[in-house]
């Protein structure tokens, strides 16, 4: 269906264009609700204050002038502020979603309204999925020359379906772990013919989004879905990475059993040091009551475990991937599959036995509820500045590879956040500097630092 925004663009394809002026009160209550002008003649606590730092240079610098950015990542309140930044700062923006189900529909239309041209609605099937990065990509007159990427599936689309515009990108900015991945795998292969940040690895993402972010949204999501009690359930939670550890921190102070499984000894032995049990997902299938898995591979979770858990245990994924849990073995005639409610689904056995479902087995707290904003903050900023790096970087300072973010850019959006605390650093003597090796402006931790 063509719709239209106020001022008779059609460029876009989302919900409800008329769902705009609900959707522009999100994305200012994500900005913490102070307009531009606004932001820096008061004393204001932001949501996502660095954006706004960012923002306020902008006045007299647009750093992504001719940058034209081709995005594929959740389309949220919070990401809909870090695009609207984007094309502050001087870029031409094209959005679709990552995940079929974490669009917020109404900040979609308020993006359309703006002149954003984006292609997403909650709940796209499959084919829709591909049908939208392609309309972001595809129109003759407008070549894309960045990638802002969440999971790899834009990158991919374009290295497979658009060779020659693949070759003319100047630099591709991704933030999940099995979006790196791919990249990796391209670079390994000879294939990667851009330069890439790998934003994923770096301090800021690991460290906070990963972290923190998971540990406030793991809990959120399962309660709007199963309105279950947590105290003394058994839960099992696949990985211990940064993500796992957050779904641990939350479900153990809830009082939940939490066993871990691990295929990394570090991460196993950080797991049995924090007070948890390391299991193999067989030895305990028949007794846990939730599976959360946060490991980015996939079958984590196959059909062979799922024949054999307890009537009534709920399955989700916390990891960016959907192919954690593998729901396309469910999709067989002796399994009933029942909608209970949006994003919820009984998995019905012959013998009358069920599993509670999440989500289809996508990312669970961005599909089932919301993360906090001024988490997303820090990985936005990340993310802006990446673009910025590699929009900039004069000719041979990067390579067709993937590459790590400078920690000096790590550190200084850390700083940027600091003042939401009212923190003040201590600065380092001359002499202290000296003896340590260090610019006493930074950075402090060396680039391989995680």
């Amino acid at each position: 269906m063509v719709q239209k925004n106020s001022r008779g663009n059609s460029d876009f394809c989302i919900k409800n264009i008329k769902q705009a002026e609900f959707g522009r009160r999100e994305i200012e209550i994500a900005e913490q609700g102070k307009r531009p002008r606004e932001l820096f003649t008061c004393r204001h606590t932001f949501e996502m204050p660095a954006l706004m730092v960012l923002r306020k240079r902008a006045e007299g610098e647009k750093p992504l002038t001719g940058a034209k950015v081709v995005c594929c990542t959740h389309i949220t309140a919070q990401t809909a502020v870090l695009i609207e930044t984007l094309c502050l700062l001087g870029a031409q923006c094209r959005w679709t979603a990552c995940n079929i189900y974490t669009t917020q529909n109404a900040v979609a239309a308020a993006l359309a309204e703006r002149g954003i041209s984006v292609f997403a609605w909650k709940g796209e099937s499959e084919d829709d999925f591909w049908w939208c990065i392609d309309r972001c990509v595809s129109l003759e007159a407008w070549q894309p020359n960045m990638i802002l990427d969440d999971g790899g599936d834009l990158t991919h689309w374009i290295y497979k379906k658009y060779p020659t515009v693949f070759q003319k990108i100047r630099g591709i900015v991704e933030e999940s772990v099995t979006g790196v991945h791919r990249l990796y795998q391209l670079s390994k292969a000879g294939k990667l013919c851009v330069p890439a940040m790998n934003v994923n690895d770096s301090v800021t993402k690991q460290k906070f989004d990963n972290l923190y972010c998971c540990r406030e949204s793991i809990l959120d999501g399962l309660k709007r879905t199963t309105d279950v009690m947590f105290g003394g359930k058994l839960v099992v939670v696949c990985g211990y990475g940064e993500v796992g550890k957050g779904c641990c921190t939350a479900l153990k102070a809830l009082g939940a059993i939490v066993y871990i499984t691990e295929v990394d000894p570090i991460c196993a032995l950080q797991a049995c040091m924090d007070g948890f049990r390391l299991v193999k997902l067989s030895e305990i299938m028949r007794q846990v009551d939730v599976i959360i898995t946060c490991t980015g591979n996939k079958n984590v979770v196959g059909r062979e475990y799922l024949d054999r858990v307890k009537n009534g245990c709920i399955v989700c994924n916390m990891g960016h991937s959907n192919t954690e849990i593998d729901v396309a073995s469910l999709r067989t005639p002796e399994l009933a599959w029942e909608h209970v409610r949006s994003q919820v689904d009984h998995i019905i056995w012959p013998d009358g036995r069920r599993i509670v479902l999440l989500a289809e087995g996508r990312l669970l707290n961005l599909s089932c509820s919301t993360v906090p904003t001024f988490v997303l903050s820090i990985t936005a900023t990340t993310q802006a500045l990446a673009l910025i790096e590699l929009y900039n970087a004069p000719e041979g300072r990067y390579k067709q590879d993937v590459y790590l973010l400078p920690k000096k850019m790590d550190e200084y959006v850390a700083s940027l956040h600091l003042p939401t605390f009212d923190a003040h650093l201590t600065e380092l003597t001359d002499d202290q500097a000296k003896y340590l090796g260090l610019n006493k402006h930074g950075p402090f931790k060396p680039n391989y630092y995680r």
